[in-house]
């Protein structure tokens, strides 16, 4: 039996795994925070979340397909673990970046929108002061 195939079928299988995992889990736990970012509009929160998910399934599904491919023949256990190891280990590391590089534009966006917020007056302007008068010095 070829263990080479074996590698890819649990490769493909573990990458799928977690990729969907971890987008879920994003998405579940990312609608408190953008509904934040987004200043509570609901709606707009729900949609950014769900291009988001899908953005990150296109990126991590094509980063997997694309990283399938081995050099090498797996021979043995030994080598099917090795393979296994470094391909799951750089598709962890990928999402890992990903997700980070996410919450780092959404923190920004978030820190944006909260110091416009600080920075509107609390009552509009009632208009305008004349010049102030010329002290004698």
């Amino acid at each position: 039996m070829d263990l080479t195939v074996v590698a890819y079928v649990i490769y493909l299988l573990i990458s799928v795994a977690l990729t969907i995992w971890v987008a879920r889990t994003l998405s579940r736990n990312g609608r408190i925070f953008l509904a934040d970012v987004l200043q509570g509009n609901e709606k707009l929160a729900e949609a950014v979340n769900h291009l988001l998910v899908v953005g990150f399934y296109l990126v991590n599904f094509g980063f997997v397909a694309l990283y399938l491919s081995q050099d090498e023949t797996v021979a043995d256990a030994r080598r099917l673990f090795e393979a296994l190891s470094v391909k799951l280990g750089v598709v962890l590391l990928v999402l890992g970046v990903m997700h980070l590089g996410n919450v780092y534009v959404l923190n920004k966006i978030r820190r944006r929108s909260t110091l416009d917020r600080e920075q509107t007056p609390p009552v509009p302007p009632q208009g305008w002061t004349g010049p102030a008068a010329a002290t004698g010095m």
